[in-house]
């Protein structure tokens, strides 16, 4: 182990040497932005690229993206699923440049015939049946929250351990063997966590059944597969006991797809047959144009605008003053009705399949202990010998220096993976000759670990 750890520092300072090298204007851009950009960034994840600064972009379109020294990538990362559409989609370009330009009036606090449009095509894939929007699916998961805590006047809500929703407080909870505890890392927490959230691990039908019976969780906020600690799936039947659970109990559920949205077209809960209360979704939607929306339940809905006591207009609105702004929605309109299609899906997910059958071959041939998992258009490959079950064993199959490696092996080589895990994404133009390229690329990365 040693001398397998010896080799891969080794082959990590490689890798870094050649990124310096081929990067000078990104270095350089970097160098100067930390003069008054927090980190040197204009967002602080933005530093969890490997090499020592990120990359600076150049150009995009569809699947393909240029840095500002004149090196082309495969884009797998897809600003980790908010390109999903692939970036700079045509049909989005015209809607965004009529309603920006010819029409004008991006925020004028008036709605304009899209939302509607837009709102039924969502009840079409999702099932939910009234809809409403922000302009991220962090925001719409708080609000979901809210009204949760509204409907049912109970103040706690249950996510699973290593969860992802978003910057919403509540979420920032692991279940450990000493009981619910703030996740590492966790920045200026209003309050302890465990305070307002109940924590579980994913699959875990005992421990949800034991949290739930306490009385006091308002809402269930799931992924229906985790996704950003590594695809964990849902084992066969998981998911019905879920919402079994969550009825006899008086709890609602919300399904949060904005990561799982890549299942198909109406995400996990239309591929799996789901029946959530409420589903949150976000990031893709609108084809890089930021949005986001929530959608209710007929019932749900009836219930929150009967409830006199809830100012869903004035001292409860959550969103702000942007949300559903005709931009965003004139965007979300062409993406949903021109480009993340129900045919394209069928092309991104079998995309996706030949990706995760060229590294699972990988994998298997070389003999190493990890695996791969795929969901619809996403797959991610983990540092373990079979999937992980639960938010906890996907933790703990993490290895920062391998992690460093493969990115940087890859990136020096023309392809982007999400910076934060292993996750690649498909888009509708990503072709089956970028899927192999990168085949390609891999089997040579894991080849000079052995």
């Amino acid at each position: 182990m040693s001398d397998y750890r010896a080799r891969l520092s080794t082959l990590i300072e490689r890798e870094r040497g050649a990124y310096l090298a081929s990067h000078p204007r990104s270095a350089a851009a970097f160098q100067d932005s930390v003069k008054n950009l927090l980190g040197g960034v204009p967002m602080t994840w933005m530093r969890m690229w490997p090499g020592g600064f990120p990359l600076y972009l150049a150009t995009a379109s569809g699947a393909q993206l240029t840095d500002i020294d004149g090196n082309s990538y495969v884009d797998f990362c897809l600003g980790d699923t908010g390109a999903m559409a692939g970036h700079s989609p045509a049909e989005v370009q015209r809607a965004v440049a009529l309603r920006f330009g010819e029409l004008g009036g991006a925020t004028t606090m008036l709605p304009t015939e899209d939302a509607a449009w837009v709102a039924t095509e969502l009840t079409r894939r999702f099932g939910a049946t009234h809809w409403s929007f922000t302009l991220t699916a962090t925001d719409a998961n708080r609000w979901a929250i809210r009204l949760a805590r509204q409907l049912t006047r109970r103040q706690k809500i249950l996510v699973y351990s290593y969860c992802y929703h978003g910057s919403v407080d509540e979420t920032f909870i692991v279940a450990t063997p000493d009981g619910p505890a703030a996740r590492a890392g966790n920045v200026g927490p209003p309050v302890d966590p465990a305070e307002t959230t109940r924590v579980c691990e994913f699959n875990d039908a005992g421990a949800l059944e034991r949290e739930l019976s306490r009385g006091d969780v308002a809402a269930v906020l799931m992924e229906p597969a985790l996704t950003n600690i590594g695809i964990v799936l849902p084992e066969p039947g998981y998911l019905e006991t879920v919402r079994a659970l969550t009825r006899e109990h008086g709890t609602v559920l919300i399904n949060d797809e904005t990561h799982t949205f890549s299942a198909g077209p109406g995400g996990c809960t239309a591929a799996w047959r789901l029946q959530p209360d409420v589903v949150t979704i976000g990031k893709s939607i609108a084809g890089g144009i930021p949005a986001g929306a929530y959608g209710l339940s007929t019932e749900l809905a009836a219930r929150i605008m009967a409830d006199k006591s809830a100012d869903i207009e004035d001292t409860g609105g959550v969103g702000g003053t942007l949300a559903g702004n005709a931009l965003s929605v004139a965007a979300m309109r062409a993406t949903l009705e021109h480009v993340l299609t129900d045919a394209a899906f069928e092309t991104m997910v079998a995309t996706a399949s030949r990706y995760t059958a060229g590294v699972r071959e990988a994998i298997e041939s070389h003999q190493l202990p990890w695996n791969i998992v795929q969901l619809g258009a996403r797959a991610e490959y983990r540092f373990c010998p079979r999937p992980p079950r639960t938010g906890g064993e996907s933790a703990a199959a993490a290895d920062t220096d391998l992690d460093e490696y493969l990115h940087l092996y890859l990136i020096n080589r023309g392809i982007l993976l999400t910076p934060f895990h292993n996750m690649a994404l498909m888009c509708p133009s990503t072709a089956n000759e970028d899927v192999d390229y990168h085949t390609d690329v891999f089997v040579q990365a894991v080849s000079g670990l052995l």
